[in-house]
């Protein structure tokens, strides 16, 4: 794992896993995220903001996912390490986008914090109906990555792992959470 020191929140700590996200995301060299709040993916970039001045970067609440998604191409194509947080009708509403990003060959990292029920949902319940649209979303015939944490630890781990396959394969990478993972606390070891 390639990692960022300045903004690596080193030791042992006792936290969620959309905490650990947004430190994976730093400690992979994040410097800008845009997103709009949707339950349960909040917490990523709420702590994402408080933290991230610290380290010279920038976080914007857009004015809905639509924007966010494309302001995450923007800024990576200004030179930034960047990614978006959303949730399953968010997440709908970002696959031109993500074809997009595909097509460019834009590298960035889309997490959707997955939650029950189509359209609207359920906020507070767990799923993992996204799997499908994160592979096919969008039109057309590309490959994207879906990473899909088990922990905290692994929400911080893949993250980092998800801005390193972004670089390497050139494509837009998806990190598949869900709301138990998102909201389960545990010990979470940052190197």
């Amino acid at each position: 794992m390639k990692a960022d020191p300045r903004g690596v929140l080193t030791g042992t700590h006792f936290i969620d896993g959309d905490h650990a996200c947004c430190e994976g995301a730093l400690a992979a060299g994040a410097r800008f995220a845009a997103g709009y709040p949707i339950t349960p993916s909040t917490e990523v970039v709420e702590r994402f903001a408080s933290r991230v001045p610290t380290v010279g970067g920038t976080f914007i609440q857009m004015e809905d996912e639509l924007a966010a998604s494309i302001t995450l191409q923007g800024a990576v194509w200004g030179g930034a390490k960047a990614f978006t947080v959303t949730s399953g009708p968010g997440f709908s509403l970002m696959m031109e986008h993500i074809g997009y990003a595909a097509m460019t060959e834009t590298p960035c990292v889309f997490v959707d914090v997955q939650r029950g029920g189509p359209s609207t949902g359920l906020p507070t319940l767990p799923a993992q109906a996204d799997m499908m649209q994160a592979r096919w979303g969008s039109h057309g015939d590309y490959e994207i990555i879906a990473l899909c944490p088990n922990s905290p630890q692994e929400c911080f781990d893949l993250t980092i792992r998800a801005f390193n396959f972004a670089e390497e394969f050139r494509v837009p990478v998806m990190l598949m959470m869900d709301e138990v993972v998102g909201h389960m606390t545990e010990k979470v070891v940052i190197p």
